[in-house]
């Protein structure tokens, strides 16, 4: 349960004066040994805040064992709109559930239950993000580009990934709670895991929910194609497993709408990441079949291409 940590990380990013180190002082309240960095990325508009958290385990990387290391990012444009709308805005969501989920950890490994793999969590805080028309309803915008923040969270460590991302302004998930993506493999959509289909209804105690994506969605931004929102970005910079982890509603509510946070919701997707990090890291949880996947490639070719620009230039490069 997540709820504490949620509550206390709302009321430190629902202000106009939000920021990494902020975040990055409350993380180490809780375990003042924990390897947390936070720094500025500036973009064309404006400057946000990177806060990147790596939480040891027992036989991780970084203790020199070989137990494999999960990713648990979160995507978002800003955490507010302001001037134009004041207050946390829907798009901070998936950044306030990575958050709470770093601090979770934190406390856990605090107190003697370390995972057997390391766990990086990453997002960015940013109070004072722009908007950006979009349909159904509007975006969140960033000061910084989709590639600029993949840059800082997908690194070379991360054997497979959840990324957590508000997906609440669109008519493809109708459910409120959350959702997961099939798993994407280097330009391959894979099926939906087998095991984190199980791990979800446990963590919400009902049917799991998914949610489609196509193969535009997998493809980079900026390359004049529609995609559902950010979530499967980091899939274009990785041979990792990408797995989306979607907060959704049964309303297309926008990313830029205050007033629309349900810590419920948040605690229920944060749960569900936090116990797919206990079995992947363990060995108990895979994404996805790399028999199958080989298979895949070996019938029909490398899909990797549909991680670039393709044959054309970016439309629009900091997209």
């Amino acid at each position: 349960m997540l709820l504490k940590h949620l509550i206390e990380l709302y009321e430190l990013l629902d202000s106009p004066h939000a920021s990494g180190a902020i975040v990055a002082n409350y993380l180490k309240a809780i375990d003042p040994e924990c390897t947390v960095e936070t720094y500025p990325l500036e973009g064309p508009k404006g400057i946000t805040d990177m806060v990147r958290v790596r939480i040891p385990g027992a036989h991780g990387k970084s203790n020199g064992g070989d137990a494999p290391t999960i990713g648990l990012l979160g995507r978002l444009g800003g955490l507010g709109a302001r001037p134009e709308r004041i207050g946390f805005v829907s798009d901070g969501d998936g950044a306030l559930t990575a958050l709470a989920c770093a601090a979770k950890l934190l406390d856990m490994h605090k107190k003697g239950d370390v995972l057997p793999g390391d766990v990086f969590v990453s997002t960015h805080v940013c109070p004072h993000a722009p908007t950006m028309p979009h349909k159904p309803v509007p975006f969140m915008g960033s000061p910084t580009s989709t590639a600029a923040i993949n840059a800082e969270e997908v690194t070379p460590e991360l054997d497979a990934i959840l990324v957590v991302d508000t997906t609440k302004g669109n008519r493809i998930a109708n459910n409120r709670g959350f959702a997961i993506s099939p798993t994407v493999k280097q330009g391959v959509v894979m099926r939906v895991s087998e095991d984190l289909l199980g791990i979800a209804e446990i963590a919400t105690g009902k049917l799991p929910e998914v949610f489609a994506i196509s193969t535009l969605d997998i493809t980079p931004y900026g390359n004049g194609l529609y995609h559902l929102n950010s979530i499967m970005q980091p899939c274009t910079c990785t041979d990792a497993p990408v797995v989306g982890v979607a907060i959704t509603t049964q309303t297309a509510v926008p990313g830029c709408a205050t007033g629309a946070t349900r810590l419920p919701d948040l605690d229920e997707a944060g749960t569900f990441m936090i116990e797919a990090a206990k079995a992947f890291t363990a060995g108990d949880a895979s994404f996805y079949d790399p028999a199958e996947y080989d298979l895949f490639v070996k019938r029909y070719g490398s899909m990797a291409h549909l991680q670039t620009m393709g044959n054309l230039p970016a439309e629009n490069p900091m997209a």
